[in-house]
């Protein structure tokens, strides 16, 4: 009788072995297909599956990123405008954008014409249009044309962008 209650006590622990494992390898499981399905939601690619071979061997040539270079018009722009019947001063602090040096060297060496060329526009503009976003987007686009036209005259690079640093309208 001894031998028959050691031999039922043998398989009950393999059968609890077989149970532990089967339930790791079933955890490891779902843990594998979370980590894949949520790589597969999120657009990543999944290791080890040949969907990305097409994508790899068409070769995209992108442009090296080039960062932007600035100057900036150290006195301010000062101005009238008319608006409401009576005078208005107004007073804007430009920079200036370009992609490469060169447009801002060319700008520096000419900055009395491009100063007066600005002025001109800055009082050209109503006060009503300077007290609105799009009036300002407005302005800045024409003091664009007006610094590009001068770059322009001359045979000098053009620059990117205006960029007020600081606009006051009183």
């Amino acid at each position: 009788m001894a031998e028959n209650s050691t031999a039922e006590a043998a398989p009950a622990k393999k059968s609890k072995l077989k149970l532990i494992i089967l339930l790791v390898i079933v955890v490891i499981l779902a843990i594998a297909l979370s980590v894949a399905g949520t790589l597969w939601f999120l657009g990543g690619t999944i290791p080890g599956m040949g969907g990305d071979a097409a994508s790899e061997d068409s070769t995209v040539t992108e442009e090296p990123f080039t960062p932007s270079v600035y100057l900036e018009i150290e006195k301010a722009l000062v101005t009238t405008v008319q608006g409401e019947g009576r005078q208005r001063y107004v007073q804007v602090y430009v920079s200036l954008e370009s992609l490469g040096p060169q447009a801002l060297a060319a700008a520096k060496l000419h900055m009395p014409l491009i100063r007066s060329q600005l002025v001109m526009v800055l009082g050209s503009s109503s006060f009503a249009e300077l007290q609105t976003p799009e009036g300002r987007k407005n302005l800045a686009d024409s003091m664009l044309d007006t610094v590009n036209q001068v770059l322009e005259q001359e045979g000098e690079p053009t620059i990117t962008r205006v960029l007020f640093r600081n606009f006051v309208v009183q």
